[in-house]
């Protein structure tokens, strides 16, 4: 018995010396400064929105940009409620502001649906445990996903405290609906995770986030660095909330309530 603990014992640490060497010896820099690359100020841009909730009376008024993100991102639909892929998802106020209680908050505030996403934190809780540098934060301050590196470990999703990942428990491919398909963003595999990513691929070729484009200006994206962008504007002249704040996050999604 001592001989087969001290066996498994000594294949274990060779399979975690492996392992480590692996991850050091991963290619790109942007990978290397990821998991600390809130502690540096950061130049150039950093992307940010800004969503004004009072322009939403009812759960419909969220569907346009929600199909829209689907759509362009090749997301399936589940029958099954825990196989859902979410990018984009309306909530309810209680569930996206958990640290915002007021007793005697507004009715109108309360039942009006919240969209909630990947928050694209400058202080990104869900890089530092990806054991692979599957997620990484860009210089522009996207969280982003390879999906080719994730292992389906799913650590990014237990340090998320935003609920913003989603995991493929089945293969989403057969479930894409072909007429809608868009060939020009990779689909999945199952074992994978995958989130919003800000529509990274759009902002490459100098167009705007699908969710922004189908919000009709209740969406402001832009250089939270350039203070004479739109949604810098829009901060300086209206108060905003962001989720959870106190965690230390520094989210980049921005509430007007």
């Amino acid at each position: 018995m001592e001989n087969n603990r001290r066996k498994f014992l000594k294949i274990a640490g060779i399979t975690t010396l492996g392992l480590g060497i692996g991850v050091r010896t991963l290619p790109g820099q942007h990978m290397k400064s990821a998991g600390g690359s809130h502690k540096k100020k950061r130049s150039g841009k950093r992307y940010g929105m800004v969503i004004d909730t009072r322009r939403f009376q009812g759960p419909d008024d969220l569907n346009p940009m929600i199909e829209a993100c689907d759509k362009v991102h090749n997301i399936p639909h589940h029958s099954k409620k825990n196989h859902e892929i979410k990018w984009i998802w309306k909530e309810h106020y209680h569930n996206v502001f958990t640290d915002l209680k007021n007793a005697y908050l507004s009715e109108a505030v309360e039942q009006r649906p919240i969209p909630a996403l990947c928050n694209h934190c400058d202080n990104p809780p869900c890089v530092r445990p990806c054991p692979t540098h599957a997620t990484f934060q860009r210089d522009d301050g996207i969280v982003f996903m390879d999906f080719h590196r994730c292992i389906g470990c799913r650590c990014c999703m237990a340090g998320c405290p935003y609920g913003a990942r989603s995991f493929n428990y089945v293969d989403p491919r057969p479930l894409i609906d072909e007429s809608d398909f868009n060939r020009k963003f990779p689909t999945r595999m199952k074992g994978v995770v995958e989130k919003c990513n800000f529509c990274a691929e759009r902002l490459a070729v100098g167009k705007k986030p699908a969710c922004v484009e189908a919000s009709r200006g209740a969406i402001v994206f832009g250089d939270l660095n350039d203070p004479d962008s739109g949604v810098r504007r829009l901060l300086s002249s209206v108060f905003t909330v962001r989720r959870k704040a106190s965690l230390g996050t520094k989210p980049s999604v921005f509430y007007i309530l």
